[in-house]
């Protein structure tokens, strides 16, 4: 049965997928579908709103509609159908060294790679790090404001020339002293000549993925 209640509305413009409103959410009511949070059912929805201060996006709004009462057995039952928390028993990480400064840019690992080059502050900062980010990736770690900047970019165009890179995923703090790390790759892209995706990545100091989008 319908009634005129309020319930969350998502404003699938703004929405990029970060998946933040879905760990906010208690009831289970929200999941990515093709990149996008949707509302599974309404009657998984309390219409709280608690889902709401966690959307770096600005993308949720509570309104009032008509809808299903929100069901609080249905809800359990959702619940109790849901897989628990994946438990990691090792890394995924694929090789050793993992420093930039200390992997060869002939590296037989860096061949036809997914690269993930990430700044170390990221993994101690992100819980989700080994699951959500290095799962089948090649990690490069650095820190690119005490680091060598100017050897990180040579070392970049050496292993874009030669490795064959299949995309990059450049992930960065929010912190100002992060953001030098897509620069360096962007330069070292255009030493190389070379033309591959990249995506960068931006964790927030609370650790949670604040945005991520295909950079150019």
């Amino acid at each position: 049965m319908k009634v005129l209640r309020k319930i969350i509305e998502i404003d699938e413009d703004r929405c990029n997928g970060c998946g933040q409103c879905i760990l906010a959410c208690a009831e289970g009511s929200l999941e990515i579908r093709d990149g996008k949070a949707t509302v599974i059912s309404d009657k998984y929805c309390d219409g709280l709103g608690a889902c709401i201060g966690d959307c770096p996006m600005d993308a949720l709004q509570i309104i009032e509609r008509e809808a299903e009462e929100f069901d609080v057995e249905a809800v359990e039952e959702h619940l109790a159908k849901r897989p628990g928390p994946v438990m990691i028993e090792e890394s995924p990480l694929s090789h050793w060294p993992i420093q930039i400064r200390l992997i060869p840019p002939n590296a037989p690992f860096l061949k036809g790679a997914d690269l993930l080059v990430v700044a170390d502050c990221v993994p101690p900062a992100f819980p989700q790090f080994h699951t959500e980010l290095l799962e089948g990736k090649v990690m490069m770690l650095g820190c690119p404001k005490f680091d060598d900047a100017e050897s990180y970019v040579e070392k970049f165009t050496e292993i874009f020339r030669g490795s064959e890179i299949a995309s990059i995923t450049a992930v960065v703090m929010e912190v100002p002293c992060c953001s030098g790390l897509p620069m360096i790759i962007r330069k070292a892209l255009n030493a190389s000549g070379k033309q591959i995706p990249m995506e960068r990545v931006v964790i927030g100091t609370k650790g949670r993925i604040l945005h991520r989008a295909q950079s150019s």
